[in-house]
């Protein structure tokens, strides 16, 4: 497309004008002279544009395989997220998914399990100590209030086992010769009283080894309470979590992995808009991201142009107005505003340019994505 745009006519031209208008008048008629309408420069920017989509995509497979399913064709409108067509062979990968769900879930469970293990054991622990405690505080009690036999003091609990047996031994065989006699043998009565006394020893000896054995015992089981607890309260081992979350995230990064497979089967539309490109059939075999379909958002027309040169865009702003009027309908003003200016440049037909796009303010049935069209920018 090529526009001529008269910015001013020439100052000879009008001279001459004016010169051919002088003589063709008789100077001796009675005429006035013609008079020149002035002349009206256009001083705003001028450049070639094309009209665009407010945005579109080209829409491709992320994997090889063969079209199992066909969903849309070509003029259908999409919402971003809509699958427009599938691929086949997705039973392989499904299960590698459930696969790998399962596996998850697994890891998860050792995961979970560890910690809520390592908790009940720690809650244990610490009842554990609490009853050891009470056990040891009873046990010394019971010692500590245990009359000791004046006959025992000077000895241990083991060695007034000893010499107390030792007794009551010497009572029995005592006590053996008259054990047969009348009951109210006064020599019988006498040697079973000492028989009853040195079992008596003997009994009191054992129960104070036994407070004993049962305090150290206490006392060994609070040790191991604590000891057990010191080593439970915080957690569970680090080396164990270390290993457990070590296979969540194995599992996680597996799942996401089948995941993403099976979803690169689909062919998702990426943005809200009209299908304009579509190019697939049942059955057609595909190559990942070869571009098979197009979309486009056709809610807003814009003009693009890369015309402006680094002399033209410190001109033109953002919000600037302008008038565009498209070549195959001349007869169609369009206005619209300054977009955006990119801050790049690019190097065109030898010249520094500056793509700017333009928003139209009104849309028309006949406009077409692709249309050539002039663009008139307004002085501000």
């Amino acid at each position: 497309m090529k526009h001529t745009d008269l910015k001013t006519i020439p100052l000879f031209l009008l001279l001459s004008m004016l010169l051919a208008a002088c003589g063709g008048l008789n100077p001796d008629a009675n005429t006035q002279p013609t008079e020149i309408p002035p002349v009206q420069a256009e001083t705003g920017v001028v450049v070639e544009g094309r009209i665009v989509p407010r945005k579109w995509v080209d829409i491709s497979f992320a994997t090889n395989g063969q079209v199992a399913e066909v969903l849309v064709n070509k003029g259908d409108q999409v919402k971003k997220g809509d699958v427009l067509a599938r691929l086949g062979d997705r039973e392989q990968i499904e299960a590698q998914v459930a696969s790998a769900e399962l596996e998850l879930a697994n890891a998860q469970k050792t995961l979970n399990d560890l910690n809520d293990t390592a908790e009940s054991q720690r809650v244990e622990a610490l009842r554990r100590v609490s009853r050891a405690t009470i056990a040891v505080r009873d046990a010394k009690y019971n010692l500590e209030n245990f009359s000791i036999p004046t006959n025992q003091a000077n000895l241990t609990a083991a060695e007034a086992i000893d010499v107390m047996r030792e007794r009551l031994d010497a009572a029995y065989a005592a006590f053996e010769p008259y054990k047969y006699r009348s009951e109210t043998d006064d020599t019988r009565e006498d040697f079973l009283e000492k028989l009853d006394e040195a079992q008596g020893d003997l009994n009191a000896a054992v129960r104070r080894l036994d407070y004993e054995n049962e305090l150290a015992a206490a006392e060994a089981d609070l040790n191991q309470a604590r000891q057990d607890y010191e080593e439970l309260k915080e957690g569970p081992k680090s080396e164990d979590i270390a290993i457990a979350e070590a296979r969540v995230s194995a599992a996680t990064t597996s799942l996401e992995a089948a995941k993403a497979n099976l979803e690169n089967l689909d062919l998702v539309a990426t943005i809200d808009g009209t299908i304009t490109k579509f190019d697939l059939d049942p059955g057609e075999q595909v190559i990942a991201n070869q571009t098979v379909a197009e979309i486009a958002d056709l809610s807003q027309l814009y003009v693009e142009t890369d015309n402006l040169t680094e002399i033209e865009v410190p001109k033109i702003t953002e919000g600037q107005s302008v008038t565009v009027i498209p070549d195959a309908i001349p007869d169609l003003e369009l206005t619209g505003v300054v977009d955006e200016i990119s801050k790049f440049f690019e190097e065109k037909r030898g010249d520094i340019t500056y793509t700017t796009r333009i928003l139209l303010n009104d849309l028309d049935p006949r406009l077409r994505w692709g249309m050539t069209v002039l663009v008139r920018f307004q002085e501000e």
